[in-house]
């Protein structure tokens, strides 16, 4: 028999958006629930990233609402930083999530008007069954690992990971090494590898900018603060990084047509931070291919049928929504990919108290807009019910 629970809001999913949003509705004193089905908070920072990943953003861009970084914090927060912020954050607003706690289903009662959401406690074995007037899906872009299926994958005899299992370069030393995806993620492993002795290749499929993590704060201010036109300051920061990184297309790695910010704003993929990687591309010492045929027992056969013997392949492919594993009555929100219908800004309000936090592409910054705009909608809809 379920146990039955009612409350104001469900907030699905214990990351950075989920946390912000529930600090939100605790600042408004909104009774909610939060549920998490890992073991703790923000588990992707915690468990599924490299040892030394920072933020890409300055700090300034990173503040989920209500909590500034500790005076001190470097610019670009190093990951174990950030888990510690994290931590600080829940205990300042008072956030308990329930861990352990997977939600199965959930669907819109027209007669109640109320989301009925079906969850299991993974610690008590029970089915908990939630009534609640609003729910905000918090589980976010980078929910579940995804590798695409290559031809041979699974007859591959060497180690073939997803980014998220990856630490460190250490073990790595004099192995052959292919990364697969050219993001800020498989663009730093290639460089751990490399650095750490790999014998280092990348995948490099589509084009992409690379940038300094200077000129991307700075882009970031001219429009932000300054109000400057988007197109005004991409043609800047274009101008400067080839300048900085000379022409990278002899090395396979060409740059969109579309500037950097206003690439992240349409497509939302994000420019990548160099930390170095160029530097080893240029000198031969991280080769570049540009897509995979078929992979082999020991090796891996390229556009244009060059075959390489691997020890091993990194997959730094990204991640997928899940939202619609459990959703129902969310078509009218959500893609059949779990990505919001709307664009942003208004991608944040689905319909009948549907809320969805993290969602919009852009990082942190996003998630802080995401968590206010979702807390003032539902005290506006609290006051007219009210009233």
């Amino acid at each position: 028999m379920a146990v039955v629970e009612e409350a104001t809001v469900l907030i699905i999913g214990a990351g950075p958006a989920g946390l912000a949003t529930a600090a939100c509705l605790a600042q408004r004193c909104v009774p909610y629930v939060i549920v998490e089905r890992e073991s703790c908070s923000a588990s992707l920072w915690r468990n599924r990233a490299y040892d030394r990943l920072k933020l890409h953003l300055a700090k300034e861009f990173c503040e989920l609402p209500g909590m500034a970084y500790p005076v001190g914090t470097p610019t670009y927060v190093p990951r174990r930083m950030f888990v510690e912020y994290i931590d600080v954050y829940t205990e300042r607003f008072g956030i308990r999530p329930r861990y352990h706690t997977t939600v199965k289903s959930s669907a819109y009662d027209d007669v109640r008007r109320r989301w009925v959401v079906s969850a299991w406690d993974m610690a008590t074995s029970s089915e908990v069954k939630f009534i609640m007037q609003f729910i905000v899906a918090a589980t976010g872009e980078n929910s579940v690992a995804s590798i695409p299926m290559v031809p041979g994958l699974t007859g591959f005899a060497g180690e073939a990971i997803h980014s998220s299992a990856y630490k460190s370069g250490i073990g790595y030393a004099g192995k052959s090494v292919l990364v697969v995806g050219a993001g800020n993620s498989g663009m730093e492993i290639a460089y751990d590898l490399a650095t750490h002795g790999a014998r280092t290749s990348i995948v490099v499929r589509s084009p992409v900018h690379i940038m300094t993590k200077e000129l991307i704060r700075l882009g970031m201010t001219l429009v932000q603060n300054l109000g400057l036109p988007t197109t005004i300051v991409d043609s800047l920061l274009v101008s400067v990084a080839n300048f900085i990184f000379g022409d990278l297309s002899r090395y396979g790695i060409t740059r969109p047509k579309m500037g950097p910010l206003l690439f992240k704003s349409q497509t939302g993929r994000s420019a990548v931070i160099d930390v170095g990687t160029a530097k080893l591309i240029r000198g031969g010492i991280i080769k570049v291919f540009s897509g995979i045929s078929k992979i082999n027992a020991n090796s891996v056969e390229f556009h244009g049928g060059k075959e390489i013997p691997f020890d091993a392949i990194v997959f730094a492919t990204g991640y997928k929504s899940t939202v619609n594993t459990w959703l129902k009555n969310g078509e009218s929100t959500f893609t059949k990919d779990g990505f919001p219908k709307k664009d942003f800004p208004d991608h944040w309000k689905g319909e009948n108290g549907l809320y969805c936090a993290g969602f919009a592409r852009r990082g942190l910054a996003g998630i802080a807009m995401d968590a206010k705009n979702i807390c003032d909608d539902i005290v506006a809809s609290m006051d007219q019910v009210s009233h």
